[in-house]
């Protein structure tokens, strides 16, 4: 008897290992149920080696990146020949992106059961989704061990060379020389290369060398997604987001389509709404300071507050040129002073800062950052630097829904007003590097916030004093011009 109970707590177990096994198995699970993503399918299905996915977010294109790159890590893939002891690479355009979006789904497809190893940049193994990982083993079915790898195009080209890869997978697009060097790294071994990506950068090098295969690859392949071909996202959802974005930021965002930028970057911005004259800002709105680095350059430097519904304030700024640090620490100090901004124990406050600002010289032997840290400004250096996807972030907060934008700049913020006004598109379809200094401290700063929530219907007393405040604001500013 004590056999047969000690069998039958065995089989239970065991049963209940495999029912816990099937519940995490999301990629036993992909694409199979009632509702199917066909243009997902026809990538997974297409047989040649150089296939994109040109896609709107939201489209379902990271997915299906995610899933090919562990099917094929495993040696499991559905339409595929498949390898032993596969080797591939995952590049993102930065490491937090890299962290956010392709490590978080690649995890979400990989049971843990079937990793081997994992080896971090930064955090911990036993919590992987909040570090930064550099490679992850994986158990193939055929018996050995496949290697993912982790790459950010923000390291430069060198860092791409020697391997001999099996796949290589690009979220987002990367620069060409980038590209270039993958292209060279699965040669050898007649590897794969695949990319998800929003073209929001123009007509790219990618435009040509895929979308219009100028060269006439036969190896090329691509498939277009928009929301519409997602059979998860509602017709309402759809609906709410093509309303609140502009026709050219729909070809991109919605259809994933090519477009060429030319004009204005920030063709949204209207002086007459988006700029109000100051109020005073309560303390608990206060959101950060986000510092565009400069000496014989100007020095760009504003302060952010959140309202309690999302809506973001730039209520002061710091802009100078031709000034060394102990000009500019005094004049953000003492900015801080008189807004009575928030300090640490030690009467520190801290600030969003470009990256760059962490590097030394040959000339100098401190950084800037420390040089700011010596005098009571703390710099936070996890900035995400991506040109393309700030500015899509900031028209964002720009657009008008339902009449009112999410973005507010005080009156007395002239030289970002004027940056506004002066940032255009240049000939290579990127803006033109020139003052352009409270633009990038801004796309920093709200690249660390939340996409604009959707509105939501407010408490009928709530929402009447906040809208009568707003006229307020507006007929105040309109009357202080005339």
């Amino acid at each position: 008897m004590t056999n047969e109970n000690e069998l039958s707590l065995k089989l239970r177990a065991v049963e209940r290992e495999l029912k816990r096994r099937r519940a995490a198995d999301n990629l036993a699970r992909y694409n199979t149920g009632r509702k199917k993503h066909k243009k997902q399918l026809a990538f997974h299905r297409c047989k040649k080696r150089n296939r994109w996915v040109f896609g709107g977010n939201r489209s379902g294109k990271t997915e299906c990146g995610a899933a090919e790159a562990v099917w094929m890590a495993r040696g499991n893939h559905p339409y595929r020949k498949n390898r032993r002891d596969v080797f591939g690479w995952v590049v993102s355009p930065t490491l937090q992106v890299q962290r956010d979006v392709a490590q978080k789904k690649i995890l979400h497809y990989l049971r843990p059961d079937w990793i081997a190893d994992i080896v971090m940049v930064s955090g911990r193994r036993d919590n992987p989704a909040a570090g930064i990982v550099d490679q992850i083993a994986v158990k193939n079915v055929f018996g050995g061990i496949s290697v993912i790898g982790f790459k950010s195009c923000d390291q430069g080209r060198e860092r791409f060379q020697g391997s001999s890869l099996d796949f290589v997978w690009f979220d987002e697009e990367p620069p060409r020389d980038i590209y270039e060097e993958c292209l060279m790294r699965v040669l050898d071994r007649r590897g794969d290369i695949f990319g998800t990506m929003t073209p929001l950068k123009g007509l790219t090098f990618v435009y040509e060398e895929i979308y219009l295969n100028r060269s006439g690859n036969p190896e090329v392949w691509y498939e277009f997604m928009e929301w519409a071909d997602n059979p998860y996202l509602s017709k309402k959802e759809i609906a709410l987001l093509s309303a609140t974005m502009d026709a050219a930021t729909l070809e991109s965002r919605r259809f994933g389509r090519f477009a060429a930028r030319e004009g204005l970057v920030y063709a949204e911005f209207d002086e007459r709404v988006h700029v109000i004259e100051p109020f005073s800002v309560p303390p608990s709105w206060q959101a950060g300071i986000a510092i565009d680095p400069g000496l014989k350059n100007p020095l760009s430097a504003h302060w952010y507050a959140a309202d309690w519904d999302g809506n973001i304030y730039v209520i002061a700024e710091h802009y100078a040129a031709g000034k060394d640090i102990d000009f500019h620490a005094r004049a953000i100090l003492a900015m801080c002073d008189k807004l009575g901004w928030k300090r640490d124990g030690r009467g520190r406050v801290e600030a969003l800062i470009d990256s760059a600002a962490g590097q030394r010289t040959l000339a100098a032997e401190k950084s800037v950052a420390e040089l700011f840290a010596e005098r009571g400004i703390l710099a936070d250096m996890r900035v995400e630097k991506d040109v393309f996807s700030g500015i899509e972030r900031v028209k964002s907060y720009l657009s008008r829904d339902n009449g009112l934008p999410d973005l507010y700049i005080f009156s007395g913020c002239v030289n970002m007003i004027r940056e506004f006004k002066s940032y255009f598109w240049g000939n290579s379809d990127a803006p033109v590097k020139r003052d352009d200094h409270a633009m990038d401290e801004l796309r920093y700063f709200l690249m660390s916030r939340p996409r604009p929530a959707e509105r939501v219907q407010l408490p009928a007393p709530i929402a009447k004093d906040k809208e009568r405040r707003i006229r307020a604001l507006l007929r105040s500013r309109r009357a202080g011009r005339r």
